[in-house]
């Protein structure tokens, strides 16, 4: 509001400075040397009559002051422009009026004709994270990174944009655009957190050495750092350590602020290594790989690993043909038949999660998004 007024003032004001213009008539050409001469010639002549000069000087004075009249003369025009004639005045009215319609009503009518008013007020890196009405989440990625491409030194709009990348499963995208936005803002426990969750992502949930130093690293910045208190929980679990992640999930749920939105997710993961036989995992969170999963892991070939994971991917793919409404679990069966290099199988996945979600269209979008980001549309 306050920049429409800013430039209703202006554009009254440069209607106000053109009509002023307008309305000026021209000025009468000279005449100030005419009068001057003229004094000149009356004052000679009174100086003959006091007996101060000669007839002789007189006259050469006269003849003088004579010469330089008309040469004024000749240089001054005695015309004057006739603003008030009929003539004038409908061609000065003609041009006031196209002032004052071409100049409030010109800007805007081009910015409708060749700009964009159906935007939202905000630049791509905002309106990512949100997008509204029926703008697609993938052309704002690619108008982000459009942006990054002509300024790679933009911290911020990594910042921004790994987020979206980790919605979207594209985790090495993750990871690329934490090590961005961590080398260009600087290093804080969040910036380490997010890296390391990310390189978690990349890994199909399995917390790397790397991950592990990082969120060690963000603990030791701040030992309140909630989510690299969660992975190093995870990290034990997978080391085999079920009461070290216990006892770590045990504390940070004991020091989660009121009403965090991730004290449920540390419940079910706490329940799944310190629970009884058989406690129920929390709804919508999907399980990773248990400690004994784990260990068993860090001895296997690649292809014995691919085989572990492809068990565990097919438990899930169980999971949700029992209970279809986890769009987590959708998601995260996606992403990772992506990751197996199994695109047409993700494709089946997600038309199977859209059916059932049909009667949730927010998230059967969300199915829709990740496919667009994993290049599966079509």
């Amino acid at each position: 509001m306050i920049l429409f007024f800013i430039l209703a003032s202006m554009t009254a004001a440069a209607t106000f400075v053109v009509l002023w213009a307008l309305g000026r008539g021209e000025r009468a050409v000279g005449g100030s040397d005419l009068l001057v001469y003229k004094d000149q010639l009356q004052e000679i002549g009174r100086d003959r009559a006091a007996g101060l000069i000669g007839e002789a000087e007189a006259e050469a004075a006269r003849l003088e002051v004579s010469r330089r009249l008309l040469t004024a003369a000749d240089r001054e025009t005695p015309a004057v422009f006739d603003a008030a004639s009929p003539r004038n005045l409908r061609r000065r009215r003609t041009a006031a009026l196209a002032a004052l319609i071409i100049l409030p009503l010109g800007p805007p009518s081009l910015y409708i004709a060749l700009g964009s008013p159906g935007l939202s007020g905000e630049p791509a890196l905002a309106r990512v994270t949100s997008p509204q009405g029926n703008e697609s989440v993938a052309a704002l990625v690619g108008q982000v990174e459009a942006h990054l491409a002509r300024n790679p030194n933009d911290g911020s709009g990594w910042e921004v944009l790994a987020p979206v990348y980790i919605r979207l499963g594209r985790f090495d995208d993750a990871v690329a655009a934490r090590r961005k936005s961590l080398a260009l803002n600087g290093a804080t426990a969040t910036r380490e957190s997010d890296l390391g969750e990310a390189l978690a992502g990349a890994a199909n949930g399995v917390v790397t050495a790397e991950a592990k130093d990082l969120f060690e690293r963000a603990v030791a910045r701040d030992p309140h750092e909630a989510k690299a208190r969660y992975f190093l929980g995870l990290a034990a679990e997978q080391d085999g350590k079920a009461d070290a992640a216990a006892a770590i999930w045990r504390a940070l749920l004991t020091d989660a602020p009121a009403g965090a939105q991730w004290v449920e997710f540390v419940r079910g993961a706490l329940a799944r290594v310190a629970g009884p036989p058989g406690a129920a995992v929390v709804p919508g969170v999907a399980a990773g790989p248990t400690a004994a999963d784990a260990a068993s892991a860090a001895k296997m070939t690649d292809e014995q690993r691919r085989d572990m994971i492809r068990g565990m991917v097919g438990r899930l793919a169980e999971r949700l043909q029992n209970d279809g409404a986890d769009v987590e679990g959708w998601l995260r069966l996606v992403r990772s038949y992506v990751v197996l290099g199994d695109r047409d199988r993700a494709k089946g996945v997600a038309a199977d999660a859209r059916r059932a979600l049909a009667g949730r269209p927010d998230e059967v979008k969300r199915i829709d998004d990740l496919l667009k980001g994993l290049g599966l549309e079509g």
